[in-house]
């Protein structure tokens, strides 16, 4: 059962980091170790500054490349002659911030966000150096930064679980969830592999996908490291293709190997067609319904009503869908129902888009036209389904066609055999490869503009904790010491988990 607070942003909290001016340095060095804390710039408010090491960091037209900071004041001077651009850039990252600071007699003081969970902790992390992480109210008009669950890895023993984290690009690659909204991580993966599976039914390459994420999951090859936490994700299409497979018959195309549990896409097209465009209709009203939510939490009760992503565009949708039915189950109090509350629908969503108009008769000519599109959306997008079963059509006429070339030439004495082997595996391998792209990427455009165009209307703020490796240098005073250098990486962003 998911808890509440697993399926929206993790909780942020408005805090400043307030420390005398002699211990300013060492507790911004403790809260990039603690890795949790995103600190406002002097660019969202006031003139950049370029001190000292920004100057000798441009001296050395560097290019960008990763930040290093020292733990201790070190020599700028040394680190310019020993072109240490990673440190230079480090302390120019942390004279950013000190210029930043608001000063009050020989106190300082910068204002940023921390996970809610996490001020404590931090808190405690930077007393030791004689700071203070002091929580404040959320200013008006200023909405969090947001961090998903799975969105950041922590310590191996605070990692979010690796399915969500695997998931989270299906998000993230579509926008910043804004902070007040759903998490739809979990429910937008499992729509991905569902659609995928449809479209790449065959039990055979599904296996192959298994086979595959078991491959990234044990770090090879080397070049693909970057994408082992990805490997749950390839193993669930590759699961869900593998059902599919079972539910049509399919193992390397219609070999025979399987039988047929539920239906042969070749066969039965208009059934798996219907299929298709039933389960888009599902997953529409569960995007209308996490919309509604998005609406409310977004801005209240008024907002969800009146938005065609609320209340007012599920009731289109589902007076809409009454009208249908009523059309294929020949039930005339059904095209009655759903016409009043098509009507009604339409009506609320008339008022919210209007309110945002300039009035007149030129609202009421924008809002007309918005409103004819959004019943025109509702239409295309419930169609836009039917793809589902396009494509799976095409897998399998494929794999059809791969396997009578195979069984053809079989029989042609033993250089046929040795020919079909060839053939089967060659096409089996350009099916695989051509099938997975088209699957991925037309699942991926009906996630994101038949489902994500009604949950999100806004977009958000990336979290961005200030987190570069801390280095502990045996000789802070005298150079870099880079041979007895001591590295200490920040343990990261918070994760869900954690809180």
């Amino acid at each position: 059962m998911l808890r509440a607070e697993s399926v929206v942003p993790v909780r942020m909290r408005r805090v400043a980091v307030v420390a005398p001016e002699p211990a300013l340095r060492e507790t911004l060095v403790r809260i990039a170790e603690a890795g949790c804390v995103e600190i406002d710039l002097p660019v969202d408010g006031g003139p950049a500054v370029r001190g000292p090491a920004a100057s000798r960091l441009q001296r050395l037209r560097a290019g960008p490349g990763p930040a290093v900071l020292s733990a201790a004041p070190p020599d700028l001077d040394a680190l310019e002659r020993e072109g240490r651009a990673d440190l230079l850039a480090g302390e120019a990252q942390l004279e950013e911030r000190l210029g930043g600071a608001v000063r009050h007699g020989a106190v300082a003081a910068l204002a940023g966000w921390c996970p809610e969970a996490e001020v404590e902790a931090t808190a405690a992390r930077i007393a030791g150096a004689g700071g203070a992480l002091v929580p404040l109210p959320t200013p008006r008009g200023v909405d969090p930064p947001t961090l998903l669950p799975g969105a950041a890895q922590g310590p191996p023993d605070h990692r979010p679980r690796a399915v969500r984290r695997s998931f989270t690009p299906l998000v993230t690659t579509y926008g910043t969830v804004p902070y007040a909204d759903l998490d739809p991580t979990l429910p937008a993966g499992i729509a991905y592999v569902v659609m995928f599976g449809l479209m790449f039914g065959d039990a055979g390459h599904g296996l192959l996908l298994l086979a595959l994420a078991l491959v990234l999951r044990a770090g090879r090859p080397r070049r693909a490291a970057a994408l082992r936490p990805l490997w749950p994700f390839v193993a669930a299409a590759g699961l869900a293709a593998a059902l599919a497979g079972l539910a049509y018959g399919e193992f390397f195309g219609p070999t025979g190997v399987l039988p047929v549990l539920w239906l042969a896409p070749l066969d039965e097209p208009t059934r798996l067609l219907t299929a298709a465009v039933g389960l888009g209709a599902v997953l529409l009203a569960l995007a209308y319904g996490a919309g509604i939510v998005n609406r409310l939490r977004e801005g209240g009760p008024a907002a969800a009503l009146y938005a065609t992503s609320g209340v007012a565009g599920a009731a289109v949708y589902l007076g809409l869908a009454a009208l249908a039915g009523s059309v294929w189950l020949g039930q005339a109090v059904y095209g009655v129902v759903g016409a009043a509350v098509a009507a009604a629908g339409l009506a609320f969503a008339g008022v919210g888009v209007y309110a945002g108009t300039a009035g007149g008769a030129g609202g009421a000519v924008q809002t007309g036209v918005q409103l004819f599109d959004a019943v025109v959306r509702i239409g295309s997008n419930v169609v836009s389904f039917a793809r589902l079963a396009a494509f799976g059509l095409t897998h399998a006429a494929l794999g059809a066609i791969v396997w009578d070339g195979t069984t053809s030439l079989a029989g042609r004495g033993p250089v046929g055999v040795a020919v079909a082997m060839l053939v089967f595996l060659l096409g089996n391998a350009l099916a695989f490869a051509l099938e997975a792209l088209v699957a991925g990427v037309q699942a991926l455009r009906l996630e994101f503009y038949e489902l994500f165009s009604r949950l999100f209307e806004s977009e958000g703020r990336p979290f961005t904790p200030w987190r570069p490796p801390v280095q502990h240098l045996t000789d802070p005073a005298g150079g870099t010491g880079a041979s007895e250098a001591r590295a200490t990486v920040g343990r990261g962003p918070v994760t869900k988990e954690e809180v």
